[in-house]
């Protein structure tokens, strides 16, 4: 079976894998013009593009838990029919220097093709803002041939339980999030820009869509469910949700996995963090990469702070340790780092300061888009909930600026492309937008000589 057929095959599994039955068709009420696709594949044509806990990746739900909040017609079964038909099993606790097992039986599926099938069930949507990649402030465009670029996107794609049946998006129809139609929103979204890094949250769909979605496009995912997810309140959930780390595998090998259950003032929370150590195949360099989301709400910033220094307290013992344990690169020290994440926090927040003051010298990628290259945008999510319109800004990819250049950024949609009715929308599928950058590797001194 050739790529094209694959990917309809998966497709079709795809839309049968949502459990009671389909969806609805569109209300009448909805948007009714002919999509039009602005977006431009871009990335180059390398393919698709301090307590740690060990938990198990398939985050099973607390028996005896009662559902207290309504969800629509989106139900699915946990292990859905689409990863069983790729015989794909759940992500289990990787240790040290082990590479994940690869995917077995995956169906090969072209991403070409998988984004034209997604732009067509798609076809009744309006379609999704247009984003540049832009040059950073301050940036001359460069690309060293040693060091080509890692596509990092970060993503707060919105559990669907929580989406339909917690958050009270007033704004947004019911329609609008149904899963049948948004998982295709996501999917299009990824592969539009083909990131070789994908970090994400509130996932609640990875074992029956994402994992083995990304595992076809030549992927190779983990998996951190929440201790407690709100997900598990809301009736007809899809299990819980939490953060899930995917790398491209021709492009970096596994050195080290740990999975962390956030604590604070010495108890656990019920924030985790997925943080992997990677082996560049292209330039043989290591890159540490992390995917967290910190607590939500106001009235938590103590947590907040709490979380995020205890986790700079796990990423420090983690990049020296992994940087002084190898004998096939020089000089040693810490491997150069990266945090994505919806840290629910605005720059003005202690944990923004920690991050931005810590010894292990981060700096926030998405300052760059500024003229002065110091002030992070004007919002990364923007919603409207029975409180009022919240326009915050709440992610960031954090990176080691002296071990790491930004090359290129994904723009911020104006207000005019986000619309009135804000997000989630008919055109965006999460109240979060993605963030995406393009990093190289500096070159280090001793190469230099």
């Amino acid at each position: 079976m050739n790529p094209a057929r694959r990917c309809s095959a998966l497709l079709s599994q795809l839309r049968v894998s949502s459990g009671r039955g389909a969806f609805p068709a569109a209300a009448a009420s909805g948007p009714t013009e002919t999509r039009r696709c602005h977006s431009v594949v871009l990335g180059g044509g390398r393919g698709v593009k301090g307590t740690c806990l060990h938990l198990g990746s398939d985050g099973a739900p607390i028996s005896g838990a009662a559902p207290v909040c309504p969800m629509g017609a989106s139900g699915s079964r946990l292990f859905g029919t689409l990863a069983q038909s790729l015989k794909s099993a759940s992500l289990d606790q990787t240790e040290p220097d082990q590479e994940e097992s690869p995917e077995q039986d995956v169906v090969e599926c072209d991403p070409d093709q998988l984004l034209r099938e997604c732009e067509e069930a798609l076809r009744g949507r309006p379609a999704r803002p247009h984003r540049a990649l832009v040059l950073p402030s301050g940036v001359a465009h460069c690309h060293h041939k040693p060091n080509p670029p890692i596509r990092i996107m970060q993503w707060n794609i919105l559990a669907q339980a929580l989406g339909e049946g917690k958050d009270s998006f007033v704004r947004c129809p019911l329609d609008a999030l149904n899963w049948q139609e948004r998982k295709y929103l996501i999917l299009e979204e990824i592969l539009t820009y083909r990131p070789d890094i994908l970090c994400l949250q509130e996932v609640d769909h990875y074992h029956d869509t994402f994992q083995p979605i990304m595992a076809s496009l030549g992927y190779q995912g983990s998996f951190l469910a929440k201790p407690w997810s709100p997900c598990l309140d809301v009736e007809q959930n899809n299990g819980p949700d939490g953060c899930a780390l995917f790398y491209r595998r021709s492009r970096f090998s596994l050195q080290a996995t740990a999975h962390l259950r956030l604590s604070a003032m010495m108890l656990p929370t019920n924030q985790v963090a997925i943080v992997q150590t990677l082996k560049c195949q292209e330039t043989g360099r290591r890159l540490c990469v992390a995917v967290t989301h910190l607590k939500a709400r106001s009235g938590w910033e103590k947590l907040r702070s709490a979380q995020g220094a205890n986790l700079l307290q796990s990423l420090r013992g983690i990049t020296f340790q992994c940087g002084s344990s190898r004998h096939d690169e020089a000089p040693l020290g810490a491997v150069p780092l990266v945090v994505c994440g919806d840290f629910n926090a605005e720059p003005s927040e202690d944990v923004y300061r920690r991050f931005s003051s810590s010894a292990l010298g981060l700096n926030s990628a998405y300052k760059l888009l500024s003229a002065n290259g110091e002030t992070e945008p004007a919002y990364t999510s923007w919603k409207i909930r029975p409180s009022g319109e919240s326009c915050s800004t709440l992610d960031y990819i954090w990176y080691s600026h002296e071990a790491l250049s930004v090359q290129r950024l994904l723009d911020i949609p104006t207000e005019e492309q986000i619309g009135p009715d804000r997000l989630p929308s008919y055109h965006y599928p999460s109240d979060h937008l993605s963030l995406l950058c393009d990093v190289s590797f500096r070159e280090q001194p001793h190469r230099l000589m």
